[in-house]
């Protein structure tokens, strides 16, 4: 199931407004280019805000969300109109022949058991073309980034249109490695609500991801690093065999 941030009705339109800086897409706008994509896939979607800028560059974009809160948000958005939104999980991509899969964001570290991961892998694998690439990125474990996840570390605030003053902020709830699960809480200021969002990622070492992704029928392209986050995380980029 979705986590709340993205499932819940009131939390899902704060996300853009509490993480406005997307400069973590830009790597991913250049590759759409570089790899000359004109039809991307872009699994776990969110808001829509990567499918968007695509689409706005008149890539041909499929979006696949679980959480239709967050799919709601997406579709209000400029060029949404372009996009072919999926309301559903890895399971729901549909075979489009892609030129190019992204899993951008936190969202190849949602599949917490090996079973799952290989399910999306395969999924992606069958939405791909022959030679399509797939690109995504995931936290170095090596870093231990959950070490930063204290509410004095995270603590962010935004007024939000219609909504009014919110902070949030993100404390980590248990570490039991490869597993990290932390909650985000939100408190609106204009009604004294707080609500809270429960997470957990798998953090993956990358032999362990390259493993993965040849058992699913990718050859690994090359292994970058994420300009906005030196250090901090692999960027895979892998081609459908």
């Amino acid at each position: 199931m979705p986590d709340a941030l993205y499932a819940d009705p009131r939390l899902a339109p704060l996300y853009d407004s509490l993480d406005p800086d997307r400069s973590d897409l830009d790597p991913y706008l250049a590759m759409a280019e570089e790899f000359g994509a004109r039809r991307v896939l872009d699994v776990g979607c969110g808001t829509g805000t990567f499918a968007c800028l695509l689409a706005e560059r008149g890539f041909d974009v499929v979006g696949v969300e679980p959480a239709a809160a967050s799919l709601d948000v997406a579709k209000s958005k400029p060029f949404a109109e372009r996009v072919r939104w999926v309301h559903g999980d890895a399971t729901a991509v549909p075979a489009i022949s892609a030129d190019l899969a992204v899993m951008t964001a936190n969202v190849a570290q949602v599949f917490l058991s090996d079973e799952d991961w290989g399910n999306a892998l395969r999924c992606v694998h069958g939405a791909l073309r022959r030679g399509g690439r797939f690109v995504f990125e995931t936290r170095r474990p090596a870093v231990r980034a959950w070490e930063r996840w204290t509410r004095e570390n995270t603590l962010t605030e935004a007024d939000v249109p219609g909504v009014g003053v919110v902070r949030a902020w993100c404390e980590v709830i248990e570490v039991a490695e490869p597993l990290v699960s932390f909650r985000w809480t939100y408190a609106f200021d204009a009604d004294g609500t707080v609500l809270t969002s429960d997470s957990t990622l798998r953090f993956r070492d990358r032999e362990e991801v390259d493993r993965s992704l040849r058992a699913a029928g990718f050859d690994v392209h090359d292994v970058r690093d994420a300009p906005d986050r030196p250090g901090r995380e692999f960027v895979f980029v892998a081609t459908r065999r």
